[in-house]
């Protein structure tokens, strides 16, 4: 474990400054507590909290800008306890227009997005910071510091540069013009893409429409229509339900509802999501590419994608295109066979006529219930929630030696159904903690799945903060009688956050720049969570964690089986799938040049389409307008990680087939070789060096393609 030593005088001061802010209890905001009061804080407090700790920092960093000898002590740590505060009182805010979305919130946001933007370019962009952090790599004291610090400081150097600190001031201010529009852009696509999708709903009166939808679903889509309709009467038997894009709604019809009129609406309305009227993001994406674009080039870099693999694990965007291609070519012939085996499953089940893109899911569903001889809903019964999160815990406890639990603190939160958990170590201490919210709230909840941080390990008045995370899922509600029932995606879903949280969790680096995911080079964040999923298809696991709901019993072994053999099912068209997205941003922002060409980045995206995808996409498709990963998050050129992380993964997961799945020991020793490299070093080495730390050689791709059946 590494720890700083103790401060020095003026950061002292700065601590005991930022304590004194600590005493403003009329602002939650402000009330510096070990967790956010969720449960207190208004969109009132918001602009004032703000303001409020931008004016108290500033100081602190003209401090920091005045030292004649910098240290790490003097100016690293006070600076990570500066980003620390700020990140205290935005981190709350932006996690709840996340989770609890408002037309006031999102004008709260508008207001002091400008100003949040600006502190971090003056601390970015600021000569002073720049100049000491150049003398510090350059004094002889740097060979003595920790592997975590020199990566910091490498890398921080590296940011100021990549954040405009060396441009011309004409320059820089057309940079910081990109930045806040930037900014701007993606705040906008991103509430579009969120009312889209709530304003969508399709009422229907007639059962006969609904005919194949689970009873769960029924449930919903009735109370849906009584929420919006108090007035109303309604029955999840006699209806009417209300039919809307959330991911456990249209996910169901497009696998179950059998009239292929519904699924048609449904599924035209989810690909062009944004992309007409007020909410028509068409235009959005357009500027956002063309401003990447420039803003690369002010940094001396011919187009975005160059200035993404900057930070990435990937040496070039072309080594990323032989990966892709690689994967492409494993996977066009499994993909075509699928389309072949949906045609000839259609026909079987007297479908006319060609098969339409609204009827994949659906006939692809009934081939897989055709061939394993399950269904579906027929698993569901033996996901409840609560059994799913035992089964989890207890292979964290099996892989990692934690233990989680659920805490009985009165944590604040933002919605009755979240709930608080703490970590404990093999000695009974508590390392971490983290919320869970697991249902889909497509009123005022964007869609997906996430974690990020509520607070970073660090060294904060002497003492270690411990990490805190959010897990957020959108899966499918409990009803009035019953538990959440989860689909089998789902518990993938939360597996797969959950390892993101581990990783943030439990890091042992006390520097806030490396602790957790913070440093992880963006193309390797991936790997802990997609090596989480694996376990799903592993025996003791899974069975751990169902239980019948009527029956009480455990899933059969033979239902076991089923799932087991099903893993590979239609792979080829589902890794073509990610392909597509993949190859559709680097072109974006790599070849693409919105000034030149006379091409949309439609037309992009249908070219790209045609040679990774059996089945290209409608010409009216335009997915890109709900984009968000790309458009409103942080996969600009980088959507690709999922793959390039999935690689490591797979052969991550190897390595406890290697090692014996049916030797308990063995899969202790290999998870606790897990723990110390993959999960505790977070972002202080280099991810190919954490790697082969834990794996004793590269990745290699052979695992992936076994696992996904393509080998």
């Amino acid at each position: 474990m590494q720890h700083l030593p103790p401060p020095p005088p003026i950061y002292q001061e700065i601590l005991i400054m930022s304590s004194e802010s600590n005493q403003d209890s009329a602002n939650p905001l402000l009330c510096f507590n070990k967790l956010p009061a969720f449960d207190k804080i208004e969109v009132k407090h918001i602009k004032p909290a703000i303001e409020k700790i931008l004016t108290e920092l500033e100081p602190q960093l003209q401090r920091l800008e005045a030292l004649k000898s910098p240290t790490w002590e003097s100016l690293i740590s006070p600076l990570e306890h500066i980003e620390d505060k700020l990140h205290k009182v935005v981190g709350p805010i932006k996690h709840l227009q996340s989770v609890n979305d408002s037309k006031e919130l999102r004008d709260a946001w508008i207001a002091i997005e400008p100003l949040i933007i600006n502190f971090d370019l003056r601390i970015m962009q600021s000569k002073s910071l720049y100049n000491h952090m150049l003398e510090l790599e350059k004094n002889a004291a740097f060979e003595s510091y920790a592997p975590a610090q020199k990566r910091i400081l490498k890398k921080i150097i590296q940011a100021a540069k990549l954040s405009g600190i060396a441009l011309d001031n004409p320059s820089q201010l057309r940079f910081n013009q990109i930045e806040n529009k930037l900014a701007e852009l993606q705040t906008a696509f991103s509430q579009n893409v969120l009312d889209a999708t709530k304003n969508f709903s399709l009422i229907i009166e007639d059962p006969d429409l609904i005919e194949g939808l689970p009873e769960n679903i029924l449930f919903i889509t009735s109370k849906t229509f009584k929420d919006t309709h108090p007035n109303k009467e309604t029955t999840e038997t006699t209806g009417p339900w209300q039919l809307t894009l959330s991911p456990p709604i249209f996910i169901a019809v497009m696998k179950h509802c059998k009239s292929q009129a519904i699924r048609e609406k449904l599924y035209r309305a989810f690909i062009t999501r944004a992309s007409s009227g007020n909410l028509d993001n068409s235009e959005n994406l357009k500027e956002q590419i063309r401003l990447k674009k420039e803003k690369a080039e002010l940094l001396g870099f011919s187009n975005f994608a160059e200035l993404s693999m900057q930070t990435k694990m990937a040496p070039s965007v072309e080594s990323i295109m032989q990966l892709l291609e690689e994967l492409r070519t494993a996977a066009w012939v499994g993909a075509k066979n699928d389309l072949q085996e949906i045609e000839d499953i259609a026909k079987t089940l007297g479908h006319i006529g060609p098969i339409k893109h609204w009827d994949m899911g659906y006939f692809a569903e009934r081939l897989k219930e055709s061939r394993f001889e399950f269904t579906e809903e027929e698993l569901r019964p033996y996901f409840q929630l609560p059994k799913v999160l035992e089964g989890l815990f207890d292979l964290s406890y099996k892989l990692f030696g934690i233990t989680v639990e659920l805490s009985m603190e009165n944590a604040p939160t933002w919605h009755p159904d979240v709930s608080y958990y703490v970590i404990k170590n093999q000695e009974g201490q508590q390392i971490a903690s983290f919320y869970l919210d697991p249902y889909s709230r497509p009123e005022n909840k964007r869609g997906g799945a996430w974690m990020d941080s509520c607070a970073d390990r660090m060294i904060l008045d002497g003492e270690v903060q411990l990490p805190i995370a959010y897990v957020i899922c959108n899966g499918t509600p409990p009803t009035n009688t019953e538990p959440s029932l989860m689909s089998f995606r789902e518990v993938e879903t939360l597996f797969h956050e959950f390892g993101h949280a581990l990783q943030h969790m439990m890091t042992k680096i006390d520097y806030k720049n490396a602790a957790g995911i913070n440093g992880v080079e963006w193309d390797a964040v991936e790997l802990p969570s997609q090596f989480m999923e694996n376990w799903c298809y592993y025996k003791p696991t899974l069975i751990g964690m169902t239980e019948h709901i009527k029956t009480k019993n455990p899933l059969p072994d033979a239902l076991f089986a089923k799932i087991v053999a099903s893993r590979t099912f239609q792979a080829g068209s589902g890794m073509l799938r990610q392909i597509q997205f993949a190859m559709t941003d680097l072109e974006l922002f790599h070849t693409y040049d919105p000034n030149q060409s006379n091409k949309t980045p439609f037309d992009v995206m249908q070219e790209i389409a045609k040679k990774t995808s059996i089945m290209p996409p409608l010409l009216e498709e335009r997915f890109l307008c709900a984009f968000t990963h790309i458009f409103a998050g942080d996969y600009s050129a980088g959507y690709y990680s999922y793959k390039w992380a999935e690689v490591l993964s797979a052969d991550a997961f190897s390595a406890f087939e290697e090692a014996g799945l049916d030797n308990p020991q063995a899969i202790a020793e290999t998870g606790e070789r897990f723990l110390k490299t993959i999960l505790e070093l977070g972002g202080s080495v280099h991810p190919m060096e954490v790697f082969v730390q834990f794996r004793e050689r590269p990745p290699q791709v052979d695992a992936l393609l076994r696992h996904s059946g393509l080998k």
